[in-house]
């Protein structure tokens, strides 16, 4: 499952995608909007903010938006910097791989064959689904 502080970067920056356009928006506003709590949203925008996916702007016109094109951050993206590594297990992980403690044999392991096709499965779902694209289907459904 994925954490709530993953829900919550998602949610926030589906807000910040759908205001793309506006100029940028201070949290008081996503968090109000979004309902998320604004004290774990500031430390949600910080985490998002060291790996460039958003943007923090000063002054009284300040807040926060995309760090790149809503097209270019997929799911995947915000998934890795909020929970980490997509892979169930260490020994399949392409960001954080370790061979596993109790392994006798990687090739032949069919754990390991089986958590290599969900982490494949997983990551080539989240990689292709982007923020564009989920904030134009959710302002569709009236959502945003």
């Amino acid at each position: 499952m994925i954490s709530q502080k993953a829900r919550y970067a998602l949610r926030a920056l589906l807000y910040l995608a759908a205001r793309s356009d506006q100029g940028p928006v201070q949290i008081s506003e996503i968090a109000e909007r979004e309902r998320i709590p604004r004290k774990f949203l500031e430390h949600i925008l910080l985490e998002l903010k060291k790996t460039g996916i958003v943007r923090s702007h000063r002054g009284r016109q300040g807040g926060y938006s995309l760090g790149r094109a809503a097209k270019d951050i997929s799911f995947a993206d915000v998934l890795r910097v909020t929970d980490g590594p997509l892979a169930l297990s260490p020994c399949v992980s392409v960001m954080a791989y370790r061979k596993c403690d109790d392994c006798f044999e990687e090739s032949i392991c069919a754990i390991r064959k089986a958590l290599l096709a969900a982490r494949d499965a997983t990551a080539e779902i989240l990689e292709s689904r982007n923020l564009a694209t989920a904030a134009q289907q959710m302002r569709r459904s009236g959502a945003l």
